[in-house]
Order: structure tokens, then sequence, then C-alpha cells
């Protein structure tokens, strides 16, 4: 009789567990997971590549490079970022490439180094390899590729923007550099905390450079800089845009001047009246990753080491600009 009556429970048991489970939407049930995917091509930047694939992605949709700052990793970027919350909102892929403390003691991408910035070489030949393979896997939409990144992320997703632009429709730039900007300066430290005296022709020409012959189009970039960053100073955003807006064929005025969540927001258009540029400039905020923690519309990210609160989500703002929520 007890165990009858044992038995009678679990059922009961069983059966309220598939009914809970019959109310959390399928997404949520097959809940993916970062995953490290092994053998992606021949990369010569010794680089390890993760991916989050939201569980039950259709074919056809667009994928996000993100790339972690100094002393971050692939996982507490995607998530601390944003990306993979608004990957399983928005329905896209994220390739969240990670740096070895064999390449760099503090895992920094080496923007600064010529052999990994270069076309075909290092690691940004492993990033576009990182590509290649998501596209293969997923069934990904290579007319909506996009770049990201924070710090020497940023700096690499302009090398990334430069030396691969047939590969991406649009780069993020996060507290970052300008393409080729250790060189200019003649030290990266000089590069960070003054900056390099070029033209906006000079910086242009230095993405120019980086694919021959290339005749575009060219990825359009958005900037995200904090205005008390005393790690990138902010001239770094002004050195981006003088050399994007230069590769676009626009001039350095900006056709709209406003602000979004309190903070100044300029855009620089090409000839055709198309957004080459965007920035947002962070007023007081230190060397990190703008981040809004909540589920708000706008909100994403979680705030931690450089990953700073400041009420607004750069990924959100990215995601907008890139038409990732008309998935």
């Amino acid at each position: 009789m007890t165990h009858t009556r044992a038995a009678s429970r679990l059922v009961c048991l069983a059966t309220l567990l598939v009914a809970l489970l019959a109310l959390i939407p399928s997404g949520q049930a097959r809940a993916a997971s970062l995953q490290e995917v092994t053998g992606f091509g021949s990369n010569p930047g010794a680089l390890r590549m993760f991916r989050y694939v939201p569980a039950g992605l259709p074919a056809g949709r667009p994928v996000v490079v993100a790339l972690h700052g100094c002393t971050q990793d692939a996982a507490g970027y995607g998530s601390g970022s944003g990306w993979i919350q608004l990957a399983d909102r928005w329905g896209f892929s994220v390739v969240l490439p990670q740096q070895t403390t064999a390449n760099n003691a503090s895992s920094c991408f080496d923007w600064f180094q010529t052999g990994d910035i270069e076309r075909g070489q290092g690691e940004a030949a492993s990033v576009a390899q990182m590509v290649d393979r998501q596209l293969a896997d997923a069934g990904g939409d290579a007319s909506r590729v996009y770049v990201t990144g924070l710090s020497a992320g940023g700096a690499m997703t302009a090398v990334m923007m430069a030396a691969y632009p047939e590969k991406f429709a649009a780069g993020g730039v996060v507290a970052g550099l300008p393409y080729g900007c250790a060189q200019a300066a003649g030290s990266p430290y000089v590069c960070m905390y003054v900056g390099a005296t070029q033209t906006p022709a000079q910086w242009g020409d230095r993405v120019r450079a980086a694919r021959p012959g290339y005749s575009g189009p060219w990825p359009t970039l958005t900037v995200f800089q904090g205005t008390a960053d005393y790690t990138v100073k902010p001239v770094n955003m002004t050195d981006l845009m003088r050399q994007w807006t230069n590769v676009r064929g626009a001039d350095q005025t900006a056709d709209v001047s406003d602000t979004v969540a309190g903070y100044p927001h300029q855009v620089f258009k090409d000839p055709a009246g198309n957004t080459a540029v965007e920035t947002y400039s962070i007023t007081g905020m230190g060397h990190g990753q703008p981040v809004d923690p909540g589920s708000g519309t706008g909100q994403c990210g979680a705030a931690g080491a450089y990953l700073l609160d400041v009420n607004l989500c750069a990924a959100y703002r990215l995601g907008q600009a890139w038409g990732l929520s008309a998935g």
C-alpha cells in the first residue's frame, strides 16, 4: 500500500512538471548556451572561438561579432554587454572571439601589432575565419554581419572593418582606437593617452592601404566614448570619426547633433545622404562599455568591471542602428 501511494505521488509530480514545462516558451525550455568551436580554420592568430546561437534560430539571420576588452573573456563580455540577451530577444547569432594569455598577458587583442592587424595575417585573419565558419554552420546572412568590441576589442573592431570591409555591413567601436593608430603615433600608449597627429585624409589612407583596390562599400561606424576616460582619451573618438568619414567620402561636419538618453549624439552622412559615422559622447563616463541593466525595451547588459551602468545600453543602440530589432 505504501509503495502504491509513493508511486502515485511520483506520477502526480511528473504530471505537474510536464504541465509547468508546457507553460514555458520553447526557446526558454531549451535555453541555448555558449559553445566553443575548434577547427574553424588555420587560426594564425591562435585565438579561441566561442559562439551563442539561440535555440531554434532559423537560417538567414544576422551575425554579430563581439570582441571583449583587456582582462575580460568571451562569456563575461557576451553577457555583460547585453549581446547574448539581445540575441535571444531579436534572433541573431553571436561570435565571441577570445584572446589567450599566451598571446597577451592581459588578454588584450593585439590591435597594435602589425602582424595581427593586416589582412590574411594573425588575429585579424583568425576572426575572419570565425565569421566564415559561423555563416556556414548557422546559414547566416552574409550581408548582415556586424562587428563590435570594447577597448582593445574596439580597436580590433576597426581592424576588421579596415582589413575585411567586404565581410561587415557596420561596426561599433566602444572606447577604442582608429585603425593604424599605434603606427601613426609611434606607440600604442601615445595613441591611447595622447592620440596621433593625422589629417582625415591620412587616417583614411591607412584604412585604404589595408585593403588595396577595394572600391566599397565600406562599413558604417558607430562610436561610444566616455568623456572621463583616462585609458583611451576621447580624442580617439574624434580621430575615428575623421578616419571613417574620409573613407566614406563624407566631411567632418555633423549633419545631426542631438542628445540620446541625455548624452551628446552626432551623425555624419556621406554624399548620398547615408549615415557614415555616428558618435555617442557619454558625459562623465570612464573607461568601459555603456550598459543599462533591466527588462525595459531599451535596456540590456549587466554592470561590472568595465561594464558601466549609465542608463544607455550601447548594444541596444547598435542593434537598433543595424536593424537587428526587426527580427
